[in-house]
């Protein structure tokens, strides 16, 4: 069993609501797993042995959201060594946006990549202009990043 870790930064709620159904579809394959916001996740808490899975909005001009902001604050004073850590990257933006679409989760994967930790699969993107479901998107974006996971073992 795999312990993975979803967290979320948001300004709508949208992530969140992606992150919580996330999460229910991998306890459903009886993974352990808990979803936090990143406004209340220190960086101090990450694990080399965890799997984490960030869902992070874009903000403004492409930026993060509120949320996400001390977190990421914290990875670029502190520069923890993240070799080892192995991630997920789920960003949300609105494609209207062409210039800054999902460069909130560009950002956050870009830091967490030069402190050392390793992304699993590529970034899956949910484009609000779609008016699809952003949970259904973000469950069928993961389940392939676990058959990736599957495959490195």
């Amino acid at each position: 069993m795999m312990k993975i870790q979803v967290l979320f930064g948001t300004e709508s709620g949208n992530a969140e609501v992606a992150a919580e159904d996330l999460a229910e579809s991998v306890r459903n394959d009886s993974q352990e797993v808990e979803v936090q916001d990143l406004s209340s996740f220190s960086i101090s808490e990450l694990q080399h042995d965890s799997m984490y899975v960030f869902l992070c909005s874009t903000y403004g001009e492409g930026d993060l959201p509120n949320t996400a902001l001390p977190f990421y604050a914290d990875l670029s004073v502190v520069r923890p060594d993240l070799s080892g850590m192995r991630y997920a990257m789920f960003g949300l933006g609105d494609t209207f946006y062409t210039e800054t679409y999902g460069h909130g989760a560009t950002k956050l994967d870009d830091k967490l990549t030069e402190l050392g930790a390793q992304r699993v699969g590529e970034i899956g993107r949910y484009d609000a202009s779609t008016w699809e479901p952003v949970g259904e998107c973000a469950v069928a974006w993961f389940a392939g990043v676990l058959e990736d996971v599957s495959a490195v073992r």
